[in-house]
């Protein structure tokens, strides 16, 4: 069974959840390197209790109520492969939504904006998770979702940053580097993902951001430089990115507590 364009929702037992509420789809870029955590496999495809974080962050993302569809941009030279390993993954969950493989791009920008070009015209609302997020609650998924059907051009699940903020003067290789300011930790937030979008919000900053040769660290940073509101709601301390190995530890803590107590 091809994971292209698959609905996953099987017979017998509990009903699937009821997706007619929104069109809503997720795009998770993912065809990155990931090199901070070292020499290997992608990222995206590093195990996490004994599936790759690419499966967990697609099953998180799925599971909220109002998504229709996830679009996995794959690495170019990787879509078989990748929609081979989600469909002997997630081929026995049940009620899950349509998931496709596309190819990505040099960059995540490009990725992003590939996973956008692939959606149906149905959809009107566009979150986009990082694959290094695998453990995003799926009440956080939907929170955002919800705000951006609300109205809100633009949404960000963020948390309140806890430790004292200094703004510093680059030196690079290791030198000291003068302190230049402290901001006002209440006014900081941490920013996770899914970040959520009106689509045609998004589409329009990638297209014109990407046109006038600029990036951005995240989405909402490329609409924020179209001059549209973009709004916070509370993310959560499990959404935390892998990026580093002593990440990777803490996500396999959180996920062996959540099998523990069956919340998984």
């Amino acid at each position: 069974m091809s994971i292209d364009s698959t609905d996953f929702a099987t017979s017998g037992g509990t009903a699937p959840p009821d997706r007619s509420t929104g069109s809503t789809a997720v795009v998770i870029p993912a065809a990155g390197r990931g090199v901070r955590l070292g020499p290997g496999a992608p990222k995206a495809l590093r195990e996490l209790g004994g599936a790759p974080m690419l499966v967990h962050a697609v099953r998180a993302t799925a599971r909220a109520r109002s998504v229709t569809l996830v679009v996995v941009v794959a690495p170019s030279d990787g879509v078989r492969g990748v929609r081979a390993l989600l469909d002997e993954a997630l081929l026995e969950e049940r009620g899950l939504p349509d998931i496709v493989v596309v190819p990505g791009g040099e960059t995540r920008q490009d990725s992003v904006r590939l996973g956008l070009e692939a959606l149906p015209e149905t959809i009107g609302t566009v979150l986009v998770h990082d694959a290094a997020r695998p453990l995003v609650p799926a009440d956080t998924v939907e929170a955002v979702a919800a705000a951006v059907r609300d109205g809100a051009p633009a949404v960000v699940p963020a948390l309140p940053v806890t430790d004292t903020v200094k703004e510093v003067e680059p030196r690079g290789a290791g030198r000291p580097e003068p302190v230049t300011g402290t901001p006002d930790r209440s006014r900081l937030r941490a920013v996770q993902t899914p970040q959520g979008f009106a689509r045609k919000v998004l589409a329009e900053a990638h297209a014109r951001i990407a046109a006038e040769g600029e990036g951005a660290t995240d989405d909402a940073g490329m609409v924020e430089r179209l001059g549209v509101d973009v709004v916070v709601v509370p993310g959560h301390e499990e959404a935390f990115k892998v990026t580093r190995p002593l990440d990777l530890v803490l996500a396999e803590a959180v996920l062996a507590r959540r099998r523990a107590r069956d919340e998984y």
